[in-house]
């Protein structure tokens, strides 16, 4: 299986849709931009949001087994994809890209 490089793109914040939807909250996600991590055959990376997660496993594990070209040519790079997470707040872009290593 390759490896799949998962970096931090860039981190939105929408403070006006927060005023007017959020319950203030504590906490927010600490994903910053330019933060990477390394999955292994297809496995979330210790320390990778459990959220993000979610939206970006599908095609962690498809890159993994060597698959790419999703959505017939979307991305430049065929094995490889730009997934955000759910967060409609602040969302986090991430590039997936498989690496040799």
């Amino acid at each position: 299986m390759k490896k799949v490089k998962i970096t931090a793109i860039r981190k939105a914040d929408y403070k006006d849709l927060q005023a007017l939807y959020e319950n203030p909250i504590e906490h927010t996600c600490d994903v910053l931009e330019g933060q990477s991590w390394v999955s292994h055959e297809g496995k979330k990376p210790e320390g990778l949001c459990p959220e993000a997660w979610k939206t970006m496993r599908e095609f962690v594990e498809a890159l993994a087994r060597g698959e790419g070209n999703f959505f017939d040519g979307w991305m430049q790079n065929p094995y490889s994809a730009m997934i955000s997470c759910n967060d409609g707040f602040r969302p986090v872009s991430f590039l997936l890209e498989t690496i040799e290593e």
